[in-house]
């Protein structure tokens, strides 16, 4: 990148903040914003406030696309088309006059009645999120939208969201998934047993757990040609740590270091690790935010004592 470049932070009840150079703008003040995401035109897409889709342009502004009575939680484009997903488990469309529309196709996908809310024992209680989408990619060839249901695997659509097929057995408890931003048959996800790998644009996978301290992942994100997925005993854990390996070839996921803490403060969720041009950003629960300028080789932390990060993403 010839400009240095801008990390954007989601939190979950502290809005969006901006760094770059050094210097932090808090350009959405307070609440809720989460699946930040890249528009595919230099911008930014999220949700704020639960119930509105919005684009960040690439000079900082951000406008309203549409308002939903459904709770929105995550989001993504498809060429042109942008979707958004909902914490009961649905797929909407943006239309051209501003609404947001359920898609037929993906209230009916097949398995759909085995799909069931993650829960954990804590302290004596069940608590966990609802059954929902968690995150939504899209390959880079615009051919094939994928969403990640919590917990109901990986369905897949390959006409815009008309029709969708199952992937990826739902037990594997994916908490992300994301597509290679120049490779459109790679697509990985963060998994409660390991790391997945598709290499045919997310129609099948294969999953891998050796060098990790811990098999829960949660975030995930290719950088040039390695993939980074963070582990943690669980969602709950007290810290968490980053791993890396080659996309190609079958070696074994190693801790990434070059002075990123081998362990973190708390796990790095959903989508706290971003990559673009070579740089990476990751965020811990505690509210540490890490940058590299060469894919992981070296780090520095530009921001700490953030709210609980709920996305980042580096333009």
């Amino acid at each position: 990148m010839t400009t240095p470049p801008s990390v954007l932070i989601s939190t979950w009840s502290g809005g969006l903040f901006a760094v770059r150079s050094g210097a932090t703008a808090h350009e959405i003040p307070s609440g809720v914003v989460a699946g930040l995401t890249a528009d595919g035109s230099g911008g930014a897409l999220a949700i704020v406030g639960g119930g509105s889709l919005c684009r960040r342009s690439a000079t900082g502004r951000w406008i309203t696309l549409a308002s939903s009575p459904a709770e929105l939680v995550c989001c993504a484009a498809l060429g042109d088309a942008v979707f958004a997903g909902t914490n009961d488990a649905r797929v909407l469309r943006l239309d051209a006059d501003g609404a947001l529309t359920p898609l037929a196709g993906f209230d009916h996908v097949a398995g759909r009645e085995t799909w069931y809310a993650g829960a954990a024992l804590i302290d004596g209680r069940w608590v966990g999120p609802p059954l929902g989408a968690r995150s939504m990619c899209a390959t880079s060839d615009h051919s094939t939208l994928l969403v990640n249901i919590h917990v109901g695997g990986i369905p897949r659509s390959i006409d815009s969201g008309e029709s969708w097929t199952p992937t990826i057995d739902i037990d594997c408890d994916v908490h992300q998934v994301c597509a290679h931003p120049r490779r459109p048959e790679l697509v990985a996800a963060a998994t409660g047993v390991g790391l997945a790998l598709s290499r045919d644009a997310g129609a099948t996978w294969t999953t891998e757990h050796h060098g990790l301290h811990a098999r829960h992942c949660t975030a995930v994100a290719f950088v040039g040609e390695d993939v980074f997925v963070s582990a943690a005993t669980d969602h709950f854990a007290k810290e968490g740590a980053i791993y890396r390996r080659a996309i190609a070839g079958s070696a074994t996921l190693q801790p990434v270091d070059g002075s990123l803490p081998r362990w973190l403060d708390g796990i790095c969720d959903t989508g706290n690790i971003a990559a673009r041009d070579g740089c990476v950003a990751v965020a811990d629960r505690g509210g540490h935010v890490y940058l590299s300028h060469d894919r992981g080789g070296s780090w520095e932390r530009v921001a700490e004592g953030l709210p609980p990060p709920s996305g980042v993403l580096i333009c």
